[in-house]
């Protein structure tokens, strides 16, 4: 049990394992503290996480008070995760993994005796609706084997392993495991009007499951200096991708603080345009072709209608409504309110998405991939609407909620979509007004270099008439806009350097004690930051000072090679949803930049050497 007052676990300290329709975050203590049956946006079944045991959590642990874990490693290349565990007693080996067998939404806790004797203790505590409703519990047996069904309205849980007692709105329970003993936990939701699930072959689906993970690890194309960390970042996409779908959430979690006790806390289990397109674009890059093309599907159908509704992010499905609420029965992370789920940037207008969208089908028309009836067309009326917003302002990248700005990130990235759509006409034979789009690009790049360029600073600013720095500058050579050492370029580094950088070395997105984002001032580094600073001292020529910071940056992943959205250096923990995509999207990239610039090969090439 937790002690009165005792903080959750850091948030490095969790494992992710996943089906590839939701995903259970796992404390080094043995505990699932966050998990949604039976999609990642779905309730919460467990949610300590964001509160205490009481809000929900599945605890499987030796009961001695002198255990500890050896090892926690993933079997390689794979989500399968093992704890081993020492007692004075004994030792045992805990495998946790999501079957992906028949689509049954569970998880698998299988405990292995390796020596002596020991004692295991497991708590259960299932609240539906993120903490907030205890269900109806019953216990029986089932050829045999204990079962323990929990429901309420729609949903129902069943457990098949040792039988537990009830305890003060929870079931808890212990089991001995000795050397050479084999005991499973499954645990699987399903609705509650329907039958129960028979009982899984654990065998079966843990060797499918591995077979699975290593068979589409291995299909990743790297051999440079950072491989395991861009393999390990690829799988994590991977795993935060919804197979049916083929949306892929920002991250499994929701309102872990970007600042430990403040209200920076954000719903991320939504698909982000921006997000899909530069996955497309790291899936093509490594091999992954027919990934690449799911993700550019799911993208295409999300903004299929009508033009003006188009929006930032969607559910996994594509789903449009996406309100913003505060549960307010739960304390928070780190007593960081409030909780939200949903997200009000859904109705946000950032101007660079539609860039975003055109840079990573361009670059997709340049693996060879031919556009369809659909998705060009598609493309035109996206463009369609960039223009008819031409002259707007936006809360841009960083999802301001202070007032509209011209962003110079977000007129660059409208620059970037036209200039995609010239070289679509030029280079691939599409059909379009290629002169108009042209006219357009131009009269962007000219406005930029007057507006979005300070001659006296040297340096590109955050919004149009501004002094303030932003980190997404880092994108301009990214796009195309201009040479990584054009003169420009290298005066918004130094002053992104001098403004932005912390005593870490770690890079802010924007100062918030002096930039309008309608919230309090205070976050942690936001580590695709530093990531794009790796990239853009590798393509400046600036090598050397690339590999340091790429080191001290891969070296935030915890032992499993999970990233979180910003890092704490100070205190050396990790801030914000967690794992992050972006985080491991940009280390993708900066992994990429690095192998470029030393001449090896291009990882650009890689798709041509299937």
């Amino acid at each position: 049990m937790w002690l009165s007052g005792e903080m959750q676990s850091p948030i490095e300290d969790y494992a992710l394992v996943s089906d590839l329709h939701t995903g259970a975050l796992i404390s080094r203590d043995g505990s699932v503290d966050w998990l949604c049956f039976p999609r990642f946006d779905s309730d919460s079944v467990f949610a300590a996480m964001l509160g205490t045991p009481e809000h929900g959590r599945w605890l499987v642990a030796p009961l001695s008070p002198e255990s500890e874990v050896v090892e926690r490693s993933y079997i390689s290349s794979t989500f399968v995760l093992q704890t081993h565990w020492r007692t004075p007693e004994g030792e045992v080996l805990v495998t946790d993994f999501m079957p992906l067998t028949d689509r049954r939404a569970n998880v698998v806790r299988r405990i292995q005796g390796l020596r002596g004797s020991v004692t295991l203790r497991q708590e259960l505590e299932i609240r539906f609706g993120y903490g907030d409703i205890v269900p109806w519990v019953s216990q029986g047996t089932e050829d045999g084997v204990p079962v323990l069904l929990a429901i309420a309205g729609p949903d129902a849980l069943l457990l098949r392993g040792p039988r537990l007692k009830a305890a003060d709105h929870r079931h808890e329970g212990t089991f001995e495991v000795a050397a050479g003993d084999v005991v499973d936990l499954e645990l699987v939701w399903y609705p509650s009007h329907r039958d129960k699930p028979p009982a899984l072959d654990i065998d079966e689906a843990l060797d499918s499951v591995i077979s699975y993970w290593r068979a589409w690890g291995a299909s990743c194309l790297d051999d440079g200096e950072y491989a395991d960390a861009v393999q390990r970042s690829l799988l994590v996409l991977r795993a935060l991708t919804h197979e049916d779908t083929g949306g892929i959430v920002a991250a499994p979690t929701t309102s872990l603080p970007e600042q430990f006790g403040g209200a920076r806390n954000w719903d991320y289990r939504f698909c982000w345009l921006r997000d899909a397109a530069l996955t497309l674009e790291a899936m093509m890059t490594h091999g992954f072709a027919e990934e690449a093309l799911e993700w550019r599907n799911w993208l295409l159908r999300a903004v299929a209608g009508d033009p003006e509704d188009l929006q930032i992010m969607y559910g996994l499905a594509g789903e449009r409504q996406l309100p913003e609420r505060e549960l307010g029965h739960l304390p928070g992370y780190a007593d960081s309110v409030p909780v939200r789920v949903g997200n009000g940037a859904v109705d946000q207008y950032q101007a660079d998405v539609v860039g975003e969208v055109m840079v990573a089908l361009e670059k997709l028309r340049g693996h060879g991939v031919t556009e369809d009836n659909f998705s060009w067309p598609l493309q035109r009326a996206l463009l369609g609407f960039a223009e008819k917003h031409l002259d707007d302002r936006d809360h841009g990248i960083w999802e301001m909620r202070g007032d509209l700005q011209y962003f110079t990130h977000s007129r660059v990235m409208m620059w970037a979509a036209f200039d995609c759509a010239v070289r679509a006409v030029r280079d691939h034979g599409l059909s379009g007004p290629q002169q108009h789009w042209t006219d357009i690009r131009d009269g962007l790049r000219e406005e930029i270099l007057q507006r979005g360029f300070n001659r006296e600073l040297n340096s590109f600013t955050q919004v149009y008439g501004g002094s303030e720095l932003d980190a997404s500058l880092l994108q301009l050579p990214q796009v195309g806009f201009l040479d990584y050492d054009d003169p420009r370029m290298l005066g918004t580094v130094e002053r992104i350097e001098k403004d932005l950088l912390d005593a870490q070395g770690l890079l802010l997105r924007y100062r918030t004690d002096s930039s309008d984002d309608g919230l309090e001032p205070g976050e942690h580094p936001f580590l695709a930051c530093s990531f794009w600073l790796v990239e853009q001292y590798a393509h400046g020529g600036r090598l050397d000072e690339a590999k340091r910071l790429m080191d001290q940056l891969v070296g935030y992943s915890n032992e499993l090679g999970l990233l979180s959205e910003e890092y704490d250096a100070v205190n050396n923990r990790m801030a914000g949803n967690f794992p992050q995509a972006f985080s491991h999207l940009a280390l993708v990239r900066a992994a990429d930049a690095l192998q470029m610039a030393r001449g090896e090969a291009d990882p650009h090439e890689s798709m041509a050497r299937e």
